[in-house]
């Protein structure tokens, strides 16, 4: 059957001109044939120039998403194949990948998949609606891929419950794929040990985009007294305990999270010097600044205060009282490790957001070094979503 051609405005598809992946529902001019939601079709410009195939789902706002930059390129098998055979030896090139991220999505030229990779445990999530018809397919070429490295899976779990999925108009799902298997992993990183609950934890269960943020941190907090927040599954802290802090302290507001941080601190025998405790960083940290606490290093990793462009300006107001109330409690002389995973809040907002705090509080920065998410969810300039977590590591002076 032939394939739906759908024609562009003129003047439009100018993201998608400049590298990106994304044809949204009001740069469409004509779709001529007829299609199925998630189907395969051709992409025109508005003087009839092909400009590729992607899939098309008329219940997105993101009405296409490209996969191939040429019109006679067939998406069978063997494309699909390459596409994650190169996605594994750009892996395999760039980190660590006893557990990585394998495929980010658009940034892999797969748009709307997302697989991690913990140790011989693989946890899909699918957020568009072509790519769910097609994961078990992918699901099976990447096994292959890795088979050929001599890395046998064990079990596929799905995490596809994301609340994005009902912009596509698909349910927000998560079970096995294949035969039910222990979804608790113990994984490495960094030389520290983790267990992994991939069907409870956040996300994927795991937070792998700042694996080379935590081990930069290691330098920093060897002899420290250090303050985590926001320290998930103690992930900051236990980077900290094992190069060397004298003491450290984790904070998160879920009993889950600080239960399973307690956990993987006696996996570590770092239980003597790496502690947990449940609470409100908002409350905390003036908590801590009122009994006259003060530490060598302080780390804020929030989760993202904004996921839409209209929440930035209330999002901006959270980044500036939690930096505030986090260089209160530095030292002089001391280290504020800060970051933001949205990617609402850009490099240069969070930087003026950071500056504000600092001026507010009467403290000096002197900047270490500015980082970005783990190489293994790289970076596709003109695909703006795929640049999100921001980390900067600052030294905090006082102003005398």
């Amino acid at each position: 059957m032939a394939e739906a051609v759908v024609t562009l405005k003129k003047g439009e598809g100018r993201s998608l001109k400049a590298g990106g992946l994304w044809i949204y529902d009001n740069e469409i001019d004509t779709i001529m044939g007829s299609f199925t939601n998630g189907d395969i079709v051709v992409v025109h410009d508005f003087d009839g120039y092909v400009m590729g195939r992607g899939f098309i789902n008329q219940n997105s706002k993101i009405r296409i998403r490209m996969l191939t930059r040429n019109p006679q390129q067939l998406i069978d098998d063997a494309f699909l194949a390459r596409r994650i055979q190169a996605a594994w030896d750009y892996r395999k090139t760039t980190v660590d990948t006893s557990s990585c991220r394998v495929i980010f999505g658009e940034a892999d030229f797969l748009p709307g998949l997302v697989i991690d990779k913990y140790e011989d445990v693989l946890v899909v999530e699918s957020l568009a609606l072509g790519m769910d018809r097609l994961k078990e397919k992918m699901i099976a070429l990447l096994k292959e891929c890795l088979v050929a490295d001599g890395i046998v899976i064990r079990g596929v779990y799905e995490r596809s419950d994301a609340k994005v999925r009902l912009k596509e108009g698909l349910p927000r799902v998560k079970g096995y794929i294949g035969e039910p298997f222990d979804t608790t992993i113990e994984i490495v990183e960094n030389g520290v040990h983790y267990m992994v609950d991939v069907e409870n934890g956040q996300k994927t269960g795991f937070f792998l985009d700042q694996k080379y943020n935590r081990l930069a941190m290691q330098r920093i907090c060897a002899g420290k007294r250090v303050l985590d927040c926001f320290t998930h599954m103690g992930t900051f802290a236990l980077n900290a305990g094992i190069a060397g802090a004298t003491e450290v302290t984790g904070l998160d507001i879920s009993e889950y999270a600080i239960q399973q941080a307690q956990q993987n601190a006696i996996l570590n025998h770092l239980e003597d010097r790496v502690h947990f405790r449940c609470a409100n960083v908002l409350d905390e940290l003036p908590r801590l600044a009122a009994l006259g606490e003060s530490y060598d290093v302080v780390i804020l990793d929030p989760p993202a205060f904004t996921k839409s462009r209209e929440a930035t300006k209330n999002a901006i107001k959270g980044y500036r009282e939690i930096n505030m109330k986090g260089m209160k409690l530095v030292k002089n002389g001391g280290y504020l490790a800060t970051c933001s995973c949205s990617h609402f809040m850009t490099q240069e907002l969070l930087a003026k957001t950071i500056k504000e705090a600092a001026k507010a509080t009467h403290k000096r920065l002197r900047q270490v070094e500015f980082r970005t998410q783990s190489p293994d969810h790289p970076i596709l300039w003109a695909a703006d979503e795929s640049y999100y977590l921001k980390f900067y590591i600052f030294q905090v002076v006082d102003e005398k």
